[in-house]
């Protein structure tokens, strides 16, 4: 990936090895024009609408998976005993201090131009729709992260998204992982890890968030976890979209989407049930099988658009 003269994004904030204090501004883009995508995107089943009070943790790869059941903030994972967890998110005021350091390593600046272009691309995407697309935030930490309002994530949760702070959460360690302990290396795979969490902010934007909270609540565990994987692959979807422009931008070097396509299989949840506990549970699939997120990844791909990903309501196999 040609990723080093892209316009890097100012909507990130180095927080590791930070102390809790204050959190400055977050740079945004200019608000959303109303909830939900009008009557121009009704082929989405889940649309604008929902309290907000509620917040389900989005998490791209499965840590959670790995040892038993869930870490930190949720479970939604694989569970040894088949008994079924509900873990809620704590709705917490807590506020970090920004760091006044010239960060410039390489891994930092690769996550701030990939966050760019995806500004730049869902800023394009949404003015199709004549909407206004609202940055989020990328916040790089080591260790733990205390949210504005999804409660308190580790390293071992992987990279997340925050609906209610609308800001995404990496350790810098997963970039290593991707490579040492899934068998997923180079820059785009990182860049999908990215773009899929981007995904969940698109969602988050256009109400899909929303309506996924509260049809939850009418679900069983095994129902859940079905809605669930369909709100993965969606965001799956969209880093696909994202990866076509930025292969129309001149971006992409031979290999990038095989990358991708492996981080994408190595993060399917019968992959990592399997290599953990040597047998899958489908029903306590969370994200979709490998075949499932490497074939909605493509499909983003090759479509491109925000409204070819309606995993609502369409087959997902």
């Amino acid at each position: 990936m040609k990723w080093e003269d892209l316009r890097k994004s100012r909507n990130i904030k180095d927080q590791r090895g930070q102390s809790s204090g204050r959190q400055s501004s977050a740079n945004r883009g200019s608000s959303m024009q109303g909830s939900n995508m009008g009557s121009s995107l009704l082929w989405m089943l889940l649309g604008s609408g929902g309290g907000k009070g509620k917040w389900l943790l989005i998490a791209v790869v499965a840590f959670m998976l790995i040892g038993g059941g869930g870490s930190g903030l949720f479970d939604l994972g694989f569970n040894t005993d088949n008994s079924t967890t509900t873990n809620q998110t704590t709705n917490t005021n807590f506020e970090y201090e920004t760091s006044n350091a010239d960060v410039s390593d390489e891994e930092y600046d690769f996550l701030a131009a990939v966050l760019g272009s995806t500004e730049d691309y869902w800023t394009e995407e949404f003015a199709r729709y004549d909407l206004d697309y609202r940055y989020p935030t990328l916040v790089v930490y080591t260790g733990s992260v205390q949210t504005n309002g999804c409660g308190f994530g580790t390293t071992q949760v992987g990279p997340f998204y925050c609906p209610a702070d609308e800001t995404l959460y990496i350790d810098l360690q997963f970039y290593r992982d991707l490579t040492t302990q899934y068998d997923a290396p180079g820059d785009f795979a990182m860049a999908y890890v990215v773009a899929h969490e981007v995904g969940h902010h698109v969602q988050n934007l256009v109400g899909t968030m929303d309506q996924y909270n509260a049809a939850i609540r009418q679900l069983s565990e095994k129902e859940k976890n079905a809605l669930n994987v369909r709100l993965e692959l969606q965001a799956d979807y969209y880093a696909g979209a994202w990866a076509s422009f930025v292969e129309g931008e001149g971006i992409l070097e031979s290999g990038d989407i095989e990358e991708a396509m492996q981080a994408a299989h190595a993060v399917g949840d019968d992959t990592l049930q399997e290599q953990a506990y040597g047998r899958t549970v489908p029903d306590s699939f969370t994200h979709g099988t490998s075949e499932q997120r490497q074939a909605w990844f493509m499909r983003g791909f090759e479509n491109g658009t925000l409204s070819g990903g309606d995993t609502f309501n369409e087959a997902i196999d």
